[in-house]
């Protein structure tokens, strides 16, 4: 039994998991984006009101899942986890403030005596939209384009940037990644906003733009993608155990492990019939083909990044001391330990999706939120 769970198996299985949970916030980040539209949608007061306590309802499970993401982390790859928040932190404060404006603008935009009146929670609302999925998407670019770091002979790292994280928009791949992130965000939002409010201005107004949404988002899609296959990247050299560069590396390692280019073709697939169908006027069952889809995509390219023996954090300062899930991991012990305790995942997973269809049983109205005690 110890040697069938070998450290590289427990790597492996670890890098899955932190890849699904990534996965899974990218498509939850579509809260955030329907704060970013809340005046593209919503042209009076009550049509806001009405899509913030939409949003409301759910905001939580995209912040829990961030928080799970960089705790498991720092459980399983404690190494990237002190050498990126700990070096990269401007870039990684700027997303935690985010969140946090999000978290006090929904606990406190219709309190008594609200002193900063809701229009400014609004606007925390939408900075968080806009800005929290931007750079979200520009610091998971990190793992593809790396970062200006070293270590020294104890293992610190030391990172060779006064930017300190916000060095990487420098590049043209990161921004493409940020903002396909913003677009899928906002083309989930439009259609959860479709098929969740009945008010059918608001409904109109949803599918009007899931078109320029829509095609904004494959343009900067698109972009990655070539920018992507077309990039070197990092692989160990079999024989002197050196970290070497090797072009298309991902393009490759798609071609090599053929069920991660199944599972990027048919998000995509699935991305696109979802919104073509919506865009047709048949909604329903759109948003889960596209948050599927998107899924799909998304585990796909994580997994790519630290798969097939890719370091997926790769060093612009210092080429050898890049990490790969394989140097950055805790202990077989550690990693184990924690297997036990990640077979506990179904059951959390059951739990949250009965609360997810609790809470969307029947769609929203107007008239509900006058019944509604606890108003966002």
């Amino acid at each position: 039994m110890n040697d069938f769970f070998s450290h590289e198996l427990l790597q492996g299985y670890w890098w899955l998991l932190i890849s699904v949970l990534g996965s899974l916030l990218v498509c939850l980040l579509f809260i955030q984006g329907g704060q970013s539209l809340l005046y593209t949608i919503a042209r009076q007061e009550r049509e806001r009101a009405l899509l913030v306590n939409l949003l409301g309802r759910k905001w939580e499970l995209t912040f829990t899942t961030l928080v799970t993401f960089g705790g498991a982390f720092f459980a399983s790859f404690p190494l990237f986890y002190a050498t990126s928040f700990g070096g990269a932190y401007w870039l990684w404060m700027l997303i935690l403030f985010c969140f946090v404006i999000q978290a006090v603008s929904y606990e406190f935009r219709t309190k008594p005596a609200n002193v900063l009146g809701r229009r400014t929670f609004e606007l925390f609302l939408f900075v968080n939209g806009v800005l929290g999925t931007f750079l979200l998407g520009a610091a998971v670019s990190m793992f593809f384009v790396g970062a200006p770091f070293t270590f020294d002979a104890m293992r610190f790292s030391r990172w060779h940037s006064a930017w300190h994280g916000l060095e990487v928009l420098g590049q043209l791949l990161p921004w493409m990644l940020g903002l396909s992130v913003l677009f899928l965000s906002r083309v989930l939002a439009l259609l959860y906003f479709a098929g969740s409010v009945e008010d059918a201005q608001v409904v109109a107004r949803a599918r009007k733009r899931l078109g320029p949404e829509g095609g904004l988002f494959l343009l900067f899609f698109c972009a990655f993608l070539l920018l992507l296959c077309l990039r070197d990247g990092l692989a160990e050299d079999s024989v002197t155990g050196q970290v070497v560069q090797l072009p298309y590396r991902y393009l490759v390692t798609l071609v090599e492990l053929p069920l991660l280019g199944v599972f990027l073709l048919l998000g995509v697939l699935l991305w696109l019939f979802g919104w073509v169908r919506a865009l047709s006027g048949r909604s329903g069952g759109a948003f889960w083909l596209c948050f599927g889809g998107a899924f799909l995509a998304v585990l796909a390219l994580l997994l790519a990044a630290g798969w097939n023996g890719n370091y997926y954090l790769p060093s612009v300062a210092e080429m050898q001391d890049s990490l790969s899930i394989r140097n950055s991991s805790a202990s077989r012990y550690s990693l184990m330990a924690m297997s036990i305790v990640s077979l506990l995942i179904p059951f959390v997973a059951s739990y949250i999706a009965w609360a997810w269809k609790s809470l969307s049983a029947r769609k929203i109205t107007p008239e509900e939120l006058d019944n509604e005690p606890h108003a966002y």
